[in-house]
């Protein structure tokens, strides 16, 4: 017979299975996942966490009519496989292969791009509106996590959606994880609604007295099945989901694919919105992933037999720097504070939170209320550092403006995975954090090129009571203290003529590079490293300027409004030197690694030389 899942290249190919048969598919595709995201890296636990969900909303639901939209997208692994892309799963992640995420130039079954997490509501109220406008009739299905029900904007989709009558079904995967495990009342409440010992209890006794009665007949047992989720779905009447306007189904067990079908059968019925909690096991059927979910969210390669994740090897990553130079700090500073919306294992503070548990505070998936928050803490005097993912601060630029710089208190953000990213690709990319923190008065933005001036920017930043951002990308951090780091001040490496090359952070490393090469190539180039891309050093640039009669920055982030592009503002007050910029055209950037796309994009020193040398009639 051969495996089920060779015959599944569509969610036709699923309706076509007994449950058996789906039962059997759902082994199949874990084993199916573990193969292959060994290999690649990639988002395991929580597609472990769906197979089920997935399997029944497409045996259920006529895609691509009806319309699923997937919040987050990290999850969406399962639904690529049995949407026609199994057989190019190899190339999920790699440079120019399947994306990590929801692609709708990917697939006709990927509705809308999806990569931050609390939108999925919001878009498909969206989707219902225009649909009901043009008279359809299609459904409109959201998947949203626990974990991102902590964003406000899930809450703002709920509100809207709730009120307005319109049929959409919401299903939510209440796996009591976002990345970190969840914090707050909402996850509380989720959580309470899964184990309150009534339902519990009642379903137990449910169950012992149907089970004794004397089963006569199709219709009695239909009878009966019914009459059990009926007591079931009562018991949970009356939550914050029915007060908002929805018809509350749950929980429901995640991995038992006959209840998943038949409930959501039902729900397909019901006019207005429908909310199906659905109680799942992030990292289900594999258990190292069940017992380590965090590790095994988004993880590298891995030993699929044993889940020994690959050593990476040599220098700690700038995240592990900044998390251990923090706790050294706060061992001395007792106003040091740490803020994590969900990340503390990715941006390096889970030995902060260990050590300090008073002073470290997870607000979940929450970056808008991080940053306000923060923002409260240093108006009362503590010195509060928000680690965060470039692509996730960039959610909260209005409370950065208005409830940081305007006020101007000390709230230090440590921006992680700045600049290229990799794997994650489009929705993750960290190249934007230059340009929107740029023109924002009081903020003093820092790009560290190695471990020394990582703890020297933390230092300087817990003594200031004004805004700043030190900005690292996922890369090595070089065990190195070299120059003198001082504020708002540039560092001269070569003083030469004529062809100055000006970086940021560790783009002076590229930077470096060319200068050797040039060396080579007869040329005396100057080289001009700027940890402080916010102030700029003026007196530097001046002198570059008066030395240098063609100038080249390189930066890890988009050109538009970048650094490069503030350098030659400033240039322009002092020579008529052109100003050359480096870095990431104004488009969105796909998938691949660092390399790959510094190799893609003209950010490699090899490519750099050529233009200089090209551009200054050399050979």
């Amino acid at each position: 017979m051969g495996r089920i899942l060779d015959r599944i290249s569509s969610p036709d190919d699923i309706k076509k299975l007994n449950i058996k048969e789906l039962n059997a598919l759902s082994n199949e595709i874990r084993r199916f996942l573990i193969k292959n995201v060994s290999k690649t890296g990639g988002h395991l636990a929580s597609n472990l966490g769906v197979v089920e969900l997935t399997l029944a909303i497409a045996y259920c639901l006529d895609m691509p009519e009806d319309k699923v939209i997937w919040d987050v997208g990290h999850q969406t692994y399962v639904h690529k496989i049995i949407t026609g892309r199994k057989d190019a799963f190899s190339t999920l992640r790699q440079l120019d292969g399947l994306s990590g995420f929801p692609e709708p130039k990917e697939s006709e079954y990927d509705v809308f791009s999806t990569g931050h997490s609390s939108t999925s509501i919001s878009s498909a109220m969206g989707i219902a509106a225009a649909r009901d406008i043009n008279g359809d009739k299609y459904r409109v299905a959201a998947v949203i996590g626990d974990g991102s029900m902590t964003g406000g904007l899930a809450y703002e989709g709920l509100n809207n959606l709730g009120r307005s009558g319109k049929n959409v079904i919401v299903f939510l995967n209440n796996n009591q994880m976002s990345i970190s495990e969840n914090v707050g009342a909402i996850s509380k409440h989720l959580n309470d609604l899964r184990t309150r010992p009534g339902y519990l209890k009642a379903k137990t006794n449910v169950h012992s007295v149907l089970d004794r009665i004397p089963v006569v007949g199709e219709k009695t047992a239909r009878f009966i099945g019914k009459t059990k989720d009926l007591i079931k779905y009562s018991l949970v009447s009356g939550s914050i989901f029915e007060e908002l306007g929805f018809k509350y189904i749950g929980p429901v067990n995640g991995h038992d694919l006959e209840e998943l079908i038949e409930v959501i059968d039902r729900a397909k019925n019901i006019e207005g919105p429908v909310l199906i909690d659905i109680a799942t096991i992030k990292g289900k059927g594999v258990p190292y992933a069940e017992k380590n979910p965090s590790a095994f969210h988004g993880v590298g390669k891995f030993n699929p037999s044993t889940g020994e994740i690959c050593a990476k090897g040599g220098d700690p990553i700038f995240s592990e720097v900044f998390g251990k130079t923090l706790c050294l700090m706060a061992e001395e500073d007792k106003k040091i504070t740490a803020v994590t919306a969900a990340m503390a294992d990715g941006t390096g503070l889970t030995d902060f939170s260990n050590k300090y548990p008073e002073r470290f505070f997870d607000v979940g998936i929450a970056e808008q209320h991080a940053v306000t928050f923060s923002a409260g803490l240093a108006k009362m005097g503590y010195k509060p550092f928000f680690a965060v993912y470039s692509t996730f601060l960039q959610r909260a630029y209005d409370q950065i403006l208005h409830d940081v710089c305007l006020q101007n208190v000390g709230v230090t953000f440590a921006i992680d995975r700045a600049g290229v990213v990799g794997a994650d690709g489009k929705t993750h990319q960290g190249l934007f954090d230059i340009a929107y923190l740029n023109h924002m008065p009081n903020m003093t933005v820092m790009a560290p090129k190695n471990a020394g001036e990582v703890k020297a920017m933390l230092k300087m930043a817990a003594d200031m009571e004004t805004p700043a951002a030190i900005r690292y990308p996922k890369e090595k951090c070089r065990d190195e203290e070299d120059k003198e780091t001082e504020y708002g001040k540039a560092q001269i490496y070569k003083v030469g003529v004529e062809v100055a090359v000006v970086t940021e952070g560790t783009m002076f490393y590229i930077g470096q590079k060319v200068c050797e090469e040039l060396e080579r190539k007869g040329f005396y180039p100057m080289l001009v490293n700027f940890p402080f891309i916010k102030p700029l050093d003026k007196a530097a640039v001046k002198e570059i300027c008066e030395r240098c009669g063609k100038i080249y920055t390189i930066e890890d982030g988009v050109l538009t409004g970048g650094f490069g592009e503030s350098f030659m503002a400033l240039a322009k007050e002092y020579t008529y030197s052109k100003v050359r910029c480096f870095g990431m055209p104004d488009k969105f950037i796909e998938h691949g690694t660092r390399e790959e796309m510094f190799e893609r994009y003209g950010l490699t020193s090899e490519a750099i030389v050529e233009r200089i040398i090209k551009e200054n009639g050399g050979n």
